[in-house]
């Protein structure tokens, strides 16, 4: 995509944001690439291919982390996962919304697909507590089978252990790349230091 087209796909966004009304409980943005490489957006998609672009949920990440806190907290010890890297997960997958569904089929606040919600015991994926309980459970099996190495653990969350195992580290995929890197800048974000 020429630079001329990302910056006016940038600038469509701003105005469109700019013109949401203020009073508007959700103004949520999705985009999509076509085939071209041209950018698509509307706060009404339409069309399976659009994706979550940009919230504009009321509830920004530190609310959201207070409301779940406890349950956060409460999951930490139990699995013996670090509550940052719950939140910087459940920051990553869901933006901190409970109903949370992603085109594959992931559902909640870390995104379980349904089959790992069934290994994990998770009869209700959106409820908060399950989905939490759930996601870090299977999270804590992640971290164990690559010896604490969060940056593996965190891209076979995303991509599967079978892959990470294939590649013998983090798989050349742009997406999971991306999902490890953010979920790290959060990691440091929550925990409040740089890596």
């Amino acid at each position: 995509m020429s630079g001329a087209r990302i910056l006016v796909s940038a600038v469509i966004l701003v105005m469109l944001c700019c013109l949401m009304p203020l009073s508007s409980a959700r103004g949520d943005i999705y985009g999509f690439k076509d085939e071209n490489g041209v950018w698509h957006f509307t706060n009404i998609p339409s069309d399976a291919r659009y994706r979550l672009y940009m919230s504009t949920s009321g509830l920004k990440a530190r609310p959201y982390i207070a409301k779940y806190e406890e349950i956060i907290k409460r999951a930490s010890r139990r699995f013996d996962v670090d509550p940052h890297l719950i939140k910087a997960i459940i920051k990553a997958e869901s933006s901190f919304e409970p109903d949370a569904v992603s085109k594959s089929g992931a559902q909640g606040l870390m995104q379980l697909m349904p089959a790992t919600a069934r290994d994990m015991k998770v009869s209700d994926p959106f409820d908060p507590e399950q989905n939490i309980l759930g996601g870090t459970k299977y999270l804590s099996l992640l971290l164990k089978r690559y010896k604490c190495n969060r940056r593996l653990a965190v891209a076979a969350y995303n991509v599967g252990a079978t892959t990470v195992d294939k590649c013998n580290g983090i798989p050349p995929i742009p997406q999971t790349k991306r999902f490890v890197e953010r979920v790290m800048a959060y990691y440091q974000e929550y925990r409040g230091t740089k890596e």
